[in-house]
């Protein structure tokens, strides 16, 4: 379980988070909606270390992550998976290189171990036969699913997903919210992902938390969230469904000729 205990966090004169509280389940997916400039992705930078908060308190199962020093909060991060945004593969890696990296930086496992827990990871996000592929060779979803595979290698405890779905299509964008899913349940972790994907909430929000300019404004689960009695979150629910319908009116419509 990760706690957020009253967490506030400016830029200059700019109060970006603004006392901040709520649980992140473990082995559910938790997630954290909001539109553009929210502040979501400074709460989850936040999270993970990225920013200093101003005031407030970060636990990772009971253990404060804000008093701790830059060793111990080293240790903590290696128990951290991160998906971010574009997969941030390394261009001249090859799949297999990309996912085995972790094992290489922080492990003493032998060459032969690092393969086996590269291949597994491989195998558990259906990428197999692409160990000697590189990044440009890889769709935009394939790419997402290497990066899963690397997130994991290190069996961590907690997993952070920063819009996992951007720049894909819909088929495929829900591929990778069900083995995000899959993988949350079946190694217990904590998982966290930053999204403004009404689709994503709608099938993977265990947990959802909406954050309005900076403030949390509801919290509550995928079942809830259609009934909700809040403006703010209302207006963000159609507002982002009717640009989808929108978008996919407008991709159907058929070419005119001259």
């Amino acid at each position: 379980m990760i706690e957020v205990r009253n967490i506030s966090k400016s830029f200059g004169d700019h109060l970006v988070l603004d006392d901040i509280s709520i649980s992140f389940e473990k082995g559910k997916t938790n997630l954290i909606i909001g539109k553009s400039g929210s502040g979501k992705t400074v709460l989850l930078q936040s999270i993970v270390g990225l920013h200093e908060i101003d005031t407030g308190e970060i636990l990772f199962d009971e253990r404060d992550f804000t008093r701790m020093n830059f060793k111990q909060k080293k240790q903590v991060r290696k128990e951290f998976g991160m998906l971010f945004q574009g997969a941030a593969l390394f261009d001249s890696f090859t799949v297999e290189e990309n996912v085995r990296y972790p094992l290489d930086m922080f492990t003493d496992m032998t060459f032969d171990e690092k393969m086996e827990r590269t291949n597994f990871c491989l195998q558990r996000v259906d990428m197999m036969n692409a160990n000697k592929l590189f990044p440009a060779e890889l769709s935009g979803g394939m790419r997402k699913r290497v990066g899963i595979a690397r997130a994991i290698t290190l069996n961590p405890r907690y997993l952070f997903c920063d819009e996992p779905n951007s720049g894909l299509d819909p088929q495929t964008a829900i591929r990778i919210d069900k083995l995000i899913r899959e993988i949350t349940g079946e190694f217990n972790i904590t998982t966290i992902v930053n999204t403004h994907d009404m689709n994503s909430v709608m099938e993977i929000g265990d947990k959802v938390m909406f954050i309005y300019e900076g403030i949390k404004c509801w919290e509550g689960t995928k079942d809830d969230i259609l009934n909700a009695d809040n403006q703010y979150l209302n207006d963000f629910v159609f507002a982002t469904n009717l640009a989808k319908t929108v978008k996919l009116i407008q991709n159907k419509k058929p070419e005119t000729r001259s």
